[in-house]
Parts: C-alpha cells; structure tokens; sequence
C-alpha cells in the first residue's frame, strides 16, 4: 500500500503500547534530514492521540496524516528542522 506521502523511512511498532511507538517514532524522527517523511505502523489504538500530542508539542515536526485501517494505525511524521 503506497501512500500521498513520499515517506523516507517506515517504522513498524506494531504489538508495542505505550509510550514505545512515541518514543521510537521520535528516535527515528531524529535520524531524518530535514523535509523528510517518517510512516510509523502501529497496532496501538492509543498512538492516534499520542503521537498527534507529542507532534503538536515538539519543534521541528509535523504531524502530516494518520489512517486507520485493518487494524493497523498510520502516522506521517515530517521532519521540518
């Protein structure tokens, strides 16, 4: 499944809770180059709301999309600094 956004990496944290797909999300977020878009795969029906909280308050990302779907739950995280 391709998505509208040209993603430069995907993480999978599928089967973990939280805080772990926030805190790998933003591990991974911090090996990307500016302008560039981290997909992160997660089965945690809470990371729709964590992820959108910690995107909101952290400099230098942006929150693009996230789609729910077959049980998996999609974020688009770009890197903007």
């Amino acid at each position: 499944m391709t998505s509208e956004f040209n993603t430069a990496e995907t993480l999978d944290v599928k089967g973990e809770s939280c805080p772990m797909p926030v805190v790998k999300t933003k591990s991974a977020i911090d090996d990307l180059d500016a302008g560039e878009v981290l997909e992160v795969l997660a089965t945690d029906p809470g990371s729709m709301s964590d992820i959108d909280g910690w995107a909101a308050g952290t400099e230098g990302v942006e929150l693009l999309g996230q789609k729910e779907g077959d049980d998996v739950y999609r974020h688009y995280v770009r890197r903007t600094e």
